[in-house]
């Protein structure tokens, strides 16, 4: 059976939860559909011959599609990268997109191993950006140089270019028009804040309560539409209530990413979904 792993390290990645999250899935759809991808455990773990993938982040969708198309040169520069590694190339690194104009003339493929290099490197693999979308997590001191799994590129590069995948970073609103009956959506949205300290940076664009119920009413007009869709989320109350006329089941994940660790552990998550 064809394995597609993830490449990168995602906060609330869905590793852990895959035998629930696809043990919930409906048995039949045509198009996957996924608007946060992040680090794409589900769509990954399941390969569909037809998808439309879709991020925000436009550094993370410029990650696959060069993986996609060139995952040799994007290797050659990561092995560059891997051999410089320590902390004062880091924050080389890091700095390259302070000087904006310069940034957008930097090519597809040394802005993927830049994204790589620094999700394996920083601490503890927190892909974290400002409000101007500066990636802003310090050198993580790695005891020991980051892995190059070349299989894993050679397998997704594969994958993404011998499938009906489409690739864009754009609002989840677009990619949801696109959607028609009897096609699958999979919504994993930065979490509703549990506490003051959530983490919700994966982008310079805030998460808001505002957004999360717009982001329920979007789903309003899928199930309307017919339009199948299962979504991820904190259980807190707000939540809880927006969907409560969805189904709901619940969920235990490890969180990982924490400065403490004693702030690590099991936390509940909710999944909803509009079919049974």
């Amino acid at each position: 059976m064809l394995e597609i792993l993830p490449l990168l390290k995602w906060v609330g990645g869905k590793r852990q939860i895959l035998g629930e999250l696809i043990s919930l899935m409906p048995s039949t759809y045509n198009t996957y559909c996924e608007p946060f991808l992040g680090g794409g455990a589900l769509f990954f773990a399941l390969h569909p011959s037809k998808a439309i993938v879709n991020d925000i982040n436009e550094e993370l969708i410029n990650f696959y599609e060069v993986v996609r198309d060139d995952h040799q040169a994007l290797l050659d520069i990561i092995s560059e990268y891997q051999a410089k590694d320590c902390e004062e190339f880091f924050y080389e690194i890091r700095a390259l997109d302070r000087d904006v104009e310069n940034f957008k003339k930097t090519s597809k493929v040394v802005k993927a191993a830049r994204t790589f290099y620094l999700n394996r490197t920083c601490f503890n693999g927190l892909y974290r950006v400002n409000s101007k979308g500066f990636f802003n997590s310090p050198y993580g001191k790695p005891i020991y140089k980051f892995i190059i799994d070349t299989d894993r590129f050679v397998a997704m590069s594969t994958y993404l270019k011998e499938h009906n995948i489409t690739l864009c970073s754009n609002t989840y609103e677009y990619v949801l028009d696109k959607l028609k009956k009897g096609d699958f959506v999979y919504l994993d949205p930065p979490y509703d804040r549990v506490s003051t300290t959530s983490f919700t940076s994966y982008s310079k664009y805030d998460f808001t309560q505002a957004d999360q119920h717009r982001l329920k009413l979007a789903c309003d007009k899928l199930n309307e539409r017919g339009v199948k869709f299962m979504l991820s989320n904190a259980p807190t109350d707000f939540i809880v209530e927006e969907f409560k006329d969805y189904h709901q089941s619940f969920v235990s994940a490890s969180r990982i990413v924490n400065s403490k660790v004693e702030g690590r552990g099991k936390v509940k998550e909710i999944i909803v979904r509009n079919y049974k």
